[in-house]
């Protein structure tokens, strides 16, 4: 049986990552591999009720922060760590990069913190910490983004957040790519949208996940 893959989708509001998802299953799909697609928050039932709290009901940012970790963690055990003992590719739209990125830089929220609950809520039989085996990171100027989401639908708690608020988010991926660059893959997401898929084709190629750059 193939080795379970666990790849991550991150970008700020606006990026373009979900336009992606999708085309990389299919991918996997041609070259005999069976995918599961999910999100952050949400992925199960429980996740998905806890997704409508963060997104439009006003808390604070530990409360935010409590309920992202509480929605991961019902994720992992109930569909992420059993999809990849089964040799599943899993392919998560956002993961524990984006509530450093947003909880901890866009809302300020302590960063060791976080990192305390990381380390508690994905915590593995073998003292290791789930972590992606690659986190693409679909990097786009926060004006770019803000532009792209004013013709969006209505925006959420976090699409209706300011500029600035995305250029600090911007930076935590910054971060956490530098602190983890191992694993994270950076696409240019200014750019027209084959271009940008086509980065994603090579980056899995260059893994050699996906044999011809996952044509």
């Amino acid at each position: 049986m193939q080795s379970g893959l666990f790849i991550t989708f991150e970008g700020i509001d606006g990026a373009g990552k979900s336009t992606h998802i999708g085309a990389v299953a299919d991918a996997f799909r041609r070259h005999g591999r069976t995918v599961r697609l999910t999100r952050e928050p949400g992925g199960t039932p429980l996740a998905e009720k806890l997704r409508e709290l963060v997104l439009n009901d006003p808390m604070d940012p530990l409360t935010e922060a409590l309920l992202m970790f509480a929605a991961r963690r019902d994720h992992l055990q109930q569909v992420i760590e059993p999809a990849l003992a089964a040799g599943e590719v899993v392919l998560c739209d956002r993961f524990t990069d984006a509530t450093f990125a947003y909880q901890g830089h866009g809302r300020g929220f302590d960063l060791q913190v976080l990192s305390l609950l990381e380390a508690w809520v994905q915590a593995m039989p073998d003292d290791t910490v789930r972590q992606p085996d690659m986190t693409l990171w679909f990097d786009l100027p926060a004006a770019v983004a803000a532009t792209r989401l004013a013709s969006a639908r209505v925006p959420d708690r976090f699409e209706a957040q300011p500029q600035v608020f995305f250029e600090r988010v911007s930076a935590g991926y910054a971060a956490r790519a530098a602190a983890a660059h191992h694993r994270f893959v950076r696409i240019d997401a200014h750019q027209p949208l084959e271009r940008v898929a086509d980065e994603v084709r090579a980056a899995l190629a260059a893994r050699t996940w996906l044999p011809g750059a996952g044509a």
